[in-house]
């Protein structure tokens, strides 16, 4: 039986557990990310928490609609056994009638049935590193292998203790000038995510300091569930010239490789990105994003 459960009826060391246990777990669904990225969080739960959906939840113009939260790629079912095509659609049954406009991104093992709802399929690139460095390497791009070593001539230093405040500031005064989404509110949300990912110590911090010892790249991945994440990263024109993220994310593969661990680029539908991210050698998956918008015809407009 599913159940729905406000966020303060939600037992969430029982929650986490099965996000800990789940064949498709994956640090977005523990219970401590969501109560950063999404307070009031409500969540559908199966069998006495064998199973679990969260539901972000919003409410606006004084209705209650489901939303993507930002710094999270995938959500959906999460369970300790093997989901069903039948599985995924029961939950998608019992999301509550309140809920009059939503969009929930499936994670890439739930397969969705068609529905009164639009599926949109999109993008995210992994490459598992339970390989050798060596043969990871083989699988560059030329591109990409001529931009490590041009990296490793300029004699970049490799820093691991970043400020996340300094990779934020990073990305904010470079490309981040033209991502007009984020806003000092979800600065805000990142800065407290970095610093709750850190103390659970699944934060990778890696960065690039040029010779006066500033730095011009720095990168996070969050671990967990056999997965790193690429979670956020930062670069000024010093860095983009000298190939430092190109040589962050090589040196993550050479100190993860021969690990049970996915790297999960977290994207992308953008495909000078995904060209990126496929030169060091990742495959793409699939996750669905589902939508459905039964608002009035006067708000049938409405997108968050």
């Amino acid at each position: 039986m599913i159940v729905h459960l406000a966020s303060y009826e939600i037992d969430r060391g029982r929650w986490d557990e099965c996000i800990s246990r789940s064949f498709n777990g994956i640090i977005y669904g523990y219970s401590w990310y969501l109560d950063v990225v999404c307070p009031g969080w409500e969540g559908l739960v199966e069998d006495d928490y064998k199973s679990v959906m969260p539901l972000t939840c919003g409410k606006k113009m004084g209705f209650s609609y489901l939303f993507p939260p930002f710094f999270v790629q995938q959500l959906g079912v999460f369970s300790v056994n093997k989901l069903t095509e039948d599985a995924v659609k029961q939950f998608l049954s019992h999301i509550p009638e309140k809920y009059r406009y939503w969009e929930i991104n499936f994670n890439t093992f739930n397969k969705i049935p068609q529905g009164d709802y639009v599926l949109t399929p999109h993008l995210t690139h992994e490459l598992d590193l339970i390989d050798s460095y060596e043969n990871l390497a083989k699988q560059y791009s030329e591109n990409t292998r001529r931009n490590v070593r041009k990296a490793e001539k300029n004699n970049l230093n490799l820093v691991e203790k970043i400020s996340h405040e300094e990779v934020i500031t990073l990305f904010r005064t470079n490309r981040g000038k033209d991502v007009a989404a984020l806003g000092e509110i979800q600065y805000d949300i990142l800065r407290r995510l970095l610093k709750a990912v850190d103390a659970r110590q699944r934060l990778v911090a890696l960065g690039v300091a040029n010779e006066s010892g500033k730095l011009t790249a720095g990168a996070f991945f969050v671990l967990a569930n056999n997965k790193a994440i690429f979670l956020f990263s930062g670069m000024n024109e010093q860095g983009r010239e000298t190939g430092a993220m190109f040589y962050v994310i090589d040196q993550f593969i050479r100190k993860y490789a021969h690990h049970n661990l996915v790297l999960d680029f977290e994207g992308s539908d953008q495909p000078e990105l995904a060209r990126f991210y496929r030169s060091f050698g990742a495959k793409e998956c699939v996750y669905l994003q589902a939508k459905q918008n039964r608002l009035p015809w006067y708000l049938h407009w409405y997108k968050r």
